[in-house]
């Protein structure tokens, strides 16, 4: 199981615990809910799954196409003598160029029990584990105004709007479970 950075830090302080100097005593921390995401680039988009779906990242390694399968299915790796199947989710969310271009790329190993084997997202790359306020996550039901492939095919959860230097960025929320579902 992937863990965020800031989890698997442990800070060295001379503070005691209790006295107001550790972030988890802080009241804004422990009131504000907040959903932990493993951020992701896809050409020159950003997309984000929730870090419970994901077991591993590993890179890209010789992919065996099938024939026969749908334009979204690359095909399968051999992961620690596992066959994976690996998912390109460039067809669902509309983004554009070819995965194959990139030399460095990364698989996000899906971490769901009840398939029959295991599951990859092929992505460009691995951007960070974050956490985000969820009054930062859109998820209405109507985010038809938003001009993604995502929304249109309904395989997003919704929207992230994450503060940078000069205003927001959007990182689309994706569903894995509808890309799967659409695949069948």
């Amino acid at each position: 199981m992937i863990e965020s950075e800031s989890a698997m830090q442990v800070e060295e302080t001379d503070a005691e615990p209790g006295d107001g100097t550790d972030r988890t005593d802080s009241p804004e921390v422990e009131n504000v809910p907040t959903r932990q995401v493993v951020e992701f680039r896809l050409g020159e988009d950003y997309c984000a799954v929730d870090i419970d779906e994901v077991d591993s990242i590993v890179e890209i390694k010789k992919v065996t196409r099938i024939p026969r399968t749908p334009a979204s299915v690359d095909g399968v790796m051999d992961l620690r003598g596992e066959t994976t199947a690996i998912i390109n989710p460039r067809t669902f969310l509309g983004v554009e160029g070819d995965a194959s271009e990139r030399d460095e790329q990364n698989v996000l190993v899906l971490d769901r029990p009840d398939d029959k084997q295991k599951i990859g997202i092929r992505v460009d790359e691995v951007l960070e584990v974050t956490d985000h306020p969820e009054s930062r996550i859109d998820t209405d039901d109507d985010l038809s105004d938003l001009d993604t492939q995502g929304i249109e095919q309904q395989v997003s959860r919704g929207i992230i709007r994450k503060p940078n230097g000069d205003g927001l960025d959007l990182v689309v929320w994706v569903d894995i479970d509808a890309i799967i579902d659409q695949l069948k």
